[in-house]
């Protein structure tokens, strides 16, 4: 298994803090390449920028302090867009689980850009089997 995976290297995502297990924090770019005609980013790229924290999110809280394999799967996502991104912001996505066991984890995230204005909330609930 590749970490990371190639969507979060084509998307430019960095995990900038993932100390506390259930959070993850990341940044990216509002790269040019995946903006609409109008310069906007694409929505469905911002929604995979959320997916991929709050992801991350589930599966520090699934392994803390355990020394297992797992898969963690979405298997629903909400995002809400509040307000248009522009190419070449810098955007940061706050991740968190919100409730969770050992097989069901539920996770919000906030995606903010460069003047830390809220541009995208979302919310997910992900799914945790053990990997051989």
């Amino acid at each position: 298994m590749q970490v990371p995976p190639n969507c979060d290297l084509t998307l430019g995502m960095v995990c900038i803090d993932k100390s506390e297990p259930g959070r993850t924090t990341w940044q990216m770019r509002a790269d040019e390449r995946f903006a609409n005609p109008a310069g906007l980013m694409q929505g469905g790229l911002i929604g995979a920028f959320a997916d991929s924290a709050m992801g991350a999110a589930a599966v520090t809280f699934a392994l803390q302090g355990q020394d297992k394999r797992i898969l963690c799967a979405n298997v629903e996502m909400k995002t809400s867009f509040l307000r248009p991104v522009r190419a070449g912001t810098t955007l940061t996505c706050a991740s968190s689980v919100v409730s969770g066991g050992d097989r069901v984890v539920f996770c919000e995230a906030e995606v903010r850009d460069a003047s830390d204005r809220l541009v995208a909330k979302a919310s997910s609930t992900y799914v945790i089997t053990p990997r051989d």
